[in-house]
């Protein structure tokens, strides 16, 4: 079972890399106001429960979302992750 919710630092850097699949980690805590700490933790989160993929180019990180998952506060509801970014991120 998740333990984050889609309206929180998790669903907010969830956002930060459908903008950007290459989004530093400095720049996902610096749109959260976090520490590089702690959004190394919520991406990690992240990845953990399946919502992202992070691969690793040279000396980059590039993540892929798994849009087709459920938001982690409703899994038995129909409506899928990406189509909350799709309106909330216009053209990711």
């Amino acid at each position: 079972m998740t333990s984050w919710a889609f309206l929180s630092n998790h669903g907010r850097a969830l956002l930060c890399i459908a903008r950007d699949q290459e989004v530093r980690l400095r720049e996902i805590a610096t749109d959260l106001d976090v520490t590089e700490r702690s959004a190394y933790s919520i991406v990690s989160d992240l990845a953990e429960a399946g919502y992202i993929v992070k691969e690793r180019e040279g000396r980059r990180n590039r993540y892929q979302i798994q849009r087709h998952l459920r938001l982690p506060e409703a899994p038995d509801r129909e409506q899928a992750i990406g189509e909350v970014l799709r309106v909330l991120a216009p053209g990711t």
